[in-house]
């Protein structure tokens, strides 16, 4: 069970967390998680490429380690990049001390003030905690690109509906994901490029570099 749109009140319940972009500018955010992947992400990348689209990916830090050059791709192509634990952890099932380390470990090889967690779960003491270390990033609209009972038109109306100006829209460059994401990506960013919109990424600035800005 899963919500393609997050109802308003949800959003209100954990304001801390960013959920959309307030703006009145046509704009959408694109995220992408579970990679990198060599099966995937570079097809990703060539497709937002052809409309000079940005995105922000929410990578997991055993799939980067495993595949450095396709990490290297996403960064040299001007995505934003951020944290999603490294071993795609369910924080509903998991202690907070090896949740932690776990995005700890990520953090390694990862450096981003993003942070979203896998199945958008935590508990509250990690909220709490995390959230003084990173922005963390939610979602208002879920393509369901990982559901293998929905179509690829279903996937597609669940982005044209749902979407508006300011959304982060969640998708997945997985092998899970990938017959769905052939379908539907393509189509959005022809949609919504004919309406005028752009594609930004999410502000990730380094930690290092926030260091640097406030010195």
């Amino acid at each position: 069970m899963y919500l393609i749109k997050t109802p308003k009140f949800i959003q209100n319940l954990f304001p801390n967390f960013t959920w959309r972009i307030p703006t009145k500018d046509k704009i959408l955010y694109l995220t992408f998680d579970d990679g990198p992947i060599p099966e995937v992400t570079p097809w990703v990348l060539e497709q937002l490429a052809q409309y000079n689209a940005k995105a922000t990916f929410f990578c997991v830090g055993d799939n980067v380690q495993k595949h450095p050059a396709v990490f290297k791709q996403v960064i040299e192509a001007g995505h934003s990049v951020g944290n999603h634990t490294h071993n795609h952890l369910n924080g509903w099932t998991s202690d907070n001390i090896p949740y932690f380390h776990n995005v700890r470990h990520c953090a390694h090889l990862v450096d981003s003030l993003l942070f979203r967690p896998p199945y958008g779960r935590l508990r509250p003491k990690q909220a709490q905690f995390l959230q003084r270390h990173y922005r963390i990033i939610m979602w208002d609209v879920l393509s369901g690109d990982f559901d293998p009972k929905l179509s690829n038109e279903q996937c597609f109306d669940n982005v044209i509906q749902h979407s508006k100006n300011g959304s982060i829209i969640v998708f997945h460059d997985s092998l899970k994901a990938k017959d769905k994401l052939e379908y539907v990506l393509p189509k959005v960013l022809e949609h919504f490029h004919a309406l005028g919109y752009k594609f930004e990424k999410l502000n990730a600035s380094s930690a290092n570099d926030r260091i640097k800005k406030t010195a």
